[in-house]
C-alpha cells in the first residue's frame, strides 16, 4: 500500500487549498491512500479530492470532530506517549491538544503506529514547522520521511520527482 499524509494550517491560502484537492484527486487513481485529520482548511481540501472511502484514512482527535463520519478516533496510550516525545511543550498542552497531537502520530505512522507514510505534503506559514502540522512534520523528519511544504519555493518539482520515483518502484 502507498500512503501519503496531506495536512496543513487552517490558514492555507485558497489557491493552495484548490491545488491540494487536485493533487489528492490525481494521487487516488495511482494507488495512494490519503492520511489526514479532518480539520478545516488543508485537511478538508485533501479529503475533498478523494472519492472512495477506502482510499482515505481520516484520523480524528475524538468522535464526530468537525462532523466527520470517520471511525478513526480512538487515541491510544502509545499514541499519547509518542506525541509527548515529539512535542516541545507537552506539559503546557490541554487534554484536547494532547488528542490533536496524538492523532498526528497516526497521520504519519498509520493506525498501528508502525506503517509510515511515503511522504508528507503540507502547507504552513512561511514553510516553518508550526502548530499541529509541525508535530506531524517533526515525526516525519525524525523517521526519515520526506516532508514537502507547499509554502516553499520549488516544492512542486520535488513533489513530482518524489511521486514518480515512488510509483516506479
Amino acid at each position: 500500500m502507498l500512503y501519503y499524509t496531506g495536512i496543513g494550517s487552517r490558514q492555507t491560502p485558497d489557491a493552495d487549498l484548490s491545488q491540494m484537492t487536485i493533487i489528492a484527486s490525481n494521487l487516488e487513481p495511482t494507488g495512494f491512500i490519503l492520511r489526514s485529520g479532518g480539520a478545516k482548511g488543508a485537511d478538508t481540501a485533501f479529503e475533498n479530492g478523494v472519492t472512495e472511502e477506502d482510499h482515505k484514512e481520516i484520523y480524528l482527535p475524538w468522535k464526530g470532530f468537525n462532523n466527520s463520519k470517520s471511525s478513526r478516533y480512538t487515541i491510544t496510550k502509545e499514541a499519547l506517549e509518542l506525541a509527548a516525545h515529539y512535542h516541545p511543550a507537552w506539559s503546557r498542552c490541554s487534554t484536547a491538544a494532547h488528542s490533536f497531537h496524538a492523532r498526528n502520530c497516526y497521520q504519519v505512522l498509520g493506525q498501528d503506529l508502525n506503517t509510515p507514510t511515503q511522504f508528507v505534503l503540507c502547507w504552513t506559514p512561511d514553510g516553518k514547522i508550526a502548530g499541529g502540522t509541525g508535530q506531524a512534520m517533526r515525526i516525519a523528519i525524525d523517521r526519515g520521511i520526506p516532508v514537502i511544504n507547499m509554502a516553499t519555493p520549488g516544492w512542486s518539482i520535488t513533489f513530482d520527482k518524489l511521486t514518480q520515483a515512488i510509483l516506479q518502484t
